[in-house]
């Protein structure tokens, strides 16, 4: 924080001693407007709080995590019954099984599941298990999509060997011509093409997927014999109860499934068809802690409350009020505001900002008043939330508006930002 003597600061401080950068990874604040806090203290329904006690509707849900509300009593209740009961045991118990059973009877595609922890997770079981399936290496995936933080899909090159990108060849998402031209040089030796659920880069306008371009990808595959893999980490169980691609009328053979699965604890999976088993079978993928049982229960909890609840229907209907209430109060501050990609999961990019100033400060205002937002990230909705919760974020929004306009020319360029002065917007 900007407050000299806030908490913030000084574990701020205390962390660049003993952690390295301070901080890493994507809920570091590095790239983030500087009054930004970097820790939080505590998280109920749809809000946070930080450790100097400012709460905040919480627009970022963890970056996804959060479906169901922090703290759902009836999912964190799951989770505590089983911990008294075991959770980290010298093998798993039946939930394991009951939650394989129950996502297998509600995904389309899908005729088996295997846990893990993470995102990266299970995006890498993907990968090999595709390999394994086709004995063949290389992959097809667009430029920009985001798939993970391992060697072979981590943003940042720094460690990374060009062997541990081997075998990779990248296209245009939504691109059928440029997906064609991408396969076609895999020839013989395509094992996957992977795909996003929709366009989710960073600092750029979402796109939805073009129908004819996952039917392409999934003719391709079955053209070659090779795997098609959804990574929906990011936004499994907030468009659809199935895999995303099912609103395209596509089943992808593998897809792989994290953040809000258990509500925020601690669990991912990848979910295949059989076409895919064989390759699962084979390949070896563990960790000590990716059979825990409190998790599972956490996830049995989140998936009777995703079958039995109106929640997709409110995601959607909020996200709808949010993008409607946005759109007409920026055009009424002569502001030009693109929101792309899904009502539940928004971006908001101004238009002619290359460097982000006008989002910088922006969100800075809405910070102050009590929202979280990202300038440059995709953002979040959950069944938390409230109507009244949409419309309060549309008043803070009017009113960091007017300050925007106030500012005017005399915006402050964001250095943070400045490698992507003159990318196209």
């Amino acid at each position: 924080m900007t407050i000299a003597n806030s908490r913030d600061r000084a574990l701020r401080e205390r962390a660049a001693a003993v952690i390295p950068g301070g901080m890493y990874g994507h809920q570091a604040v590095g790239l983030l407007p500087d009054d930004y806090p970097q820790f939080f203290e505590r998280g109920e329904g749809a809000r946070i709080w930080d450790v100097d006690g400012n709460g905040y509707l919480d627009m970022m849900c963890a970056y996804g995590p959060n479906l169901f509300g922090y703290a759902n009593p009836e999912i964190d209740a799951a989770y505590v019954r089983q911990l008294s009961l075991g959770d980290t045991l010298t093998g798993p118990t039946e939930l394991m099984v009951r939650l394989a059973e129950e996502m297998v009877a509600m995904v389309s595609h899908a005729d088996w599941a295997m846990f893990c922890k993470n995102g990266t997770d299970a995006t890498s079981m993907a990968l090999v298990a595709a390999r394994a399936q086709t004995r063949r290496k290389t992959i097809v995936r667009a430029k920009g999509a985001y798939h993970g933080a391992a060697p072979w899909c981590t943003p940042r090159g720094a460690g990374v060997l060009d062997t541990d990108r081997a075998n990779q060849i990248f296209c245009d998402y939504n691109d059928v011509a440029s997906l064609e031209a991408a396969v076609a040089q895999a020839g013989d030796d395509l094992a996957a093409i992977f795909a996003a659920p929709f366009k989710h880069d960073a600092f750029i306008d979402q796109a939805m997927p073009d129908p004819a371009y996952a039917r392409r990808a999934r003719e391709l595959c079955d053209a070659r014999g090779a795997m098609l893999v959804v990574d929906e980490v990011r936004a499994g169980l907030r468009l659809s109860r199935d895999c995303s691609w099912s609103l395209v009328g596509v089943k992808p053979d593998l897809s792989t499934w994290g953040k809000c699965l258990a509500n925020g604890h601690a669990l991912s999976a990848l979910m295949g068809a059989d076409s895919a088993r064989k390759g699962a079978a084979a390949i070896y993928v563990t960790g000590s802690f990716w059979y825990q049982a409190a998790p599972m229960a956490a996830a049995l909890e989140t998936m009777r409350l995703v079958r039995e609840t109106d929640y997709l229907d409110r995601l959607a209907s909020l996200g709808e009020r949010l993008r409607a209430g946005l759109a007409e109060r920026a055009a009424a501050a002569g502001f030009g505001l693109r929101q792309t990609g899904p009502v539940q999961m928004p971006l908001f990019l101004f238009d002619d900002d290359p460097d982000l100033r006008k989002g910088f400060f922006w969100s800075s205002r809405m910070l102050e008043r009590g929202v979280y937002v990202h300038p440059w990230h995709n953002m979040f909705l959950c069944a938390a939330m409230t109507e009244a919760d949409i419309d309060g974020l549309l008043d803070a929004a009017e009113a960091s508006f007017a300050d925007l306009k106030r500012q005017g020319p005399a915006l402050e360029p964001v250095e943070k930002m400045a490698f992507l002065a003159g990318a196209p917007r």
